[in-house]
């Protein structure tokens, strides 16, 4: 792995197991947020080709929700990243209360 003359790697492995350079990360303008998108993004920065203050400043991120991306990626994969399931990972984490309401238990009994 070659590196740029700020001592950063020109590439690295990204979430579809090609390599992601700069100029492949989403544009700063960016405001839909696919999985895809956000993982590139927390790659980028674990693997030195920008720093957590350059990802918060190019796509207007607070630290605390770059930092909820990183934990939802090391507790479920990217696939964690998946808005519709955010409150149910969530809620796991949390001793299950809040989020995702359990199905009801049904007992039968008989009349016996």
């Amino acid at each position: 792995m070659s590196s740029d003359v700020r001592g950063r790697p020109k590439s690295v492995i990204g979430p579809s197991g090609e390599p992601l350079t700069i100029d492949d990360l989403p544009p700063p303008e960016t405001k839909r947020w696919v999985i895809r998108r956000k993982a590139e993004v927390v790659i980028a920065v674990r693997g030195g080709l920008l720093t957590l203050e350059e990802a918060c400043q190019r796509y207007s991120l607070s630290s605390e929700e770059f930092a909820s991306w990183q934990r939802l990626i090391e507790r479920h994969g990217v696939r964690g990243l998946r808005t519709t399931r955010l409150q149910e990972y969530r809620s796991n984490n949390s001793g299950g209360k809040g989020g995702v309401v359990p199905f009801p238990v049904i007992r039968v009994t008989s009349g016996a």
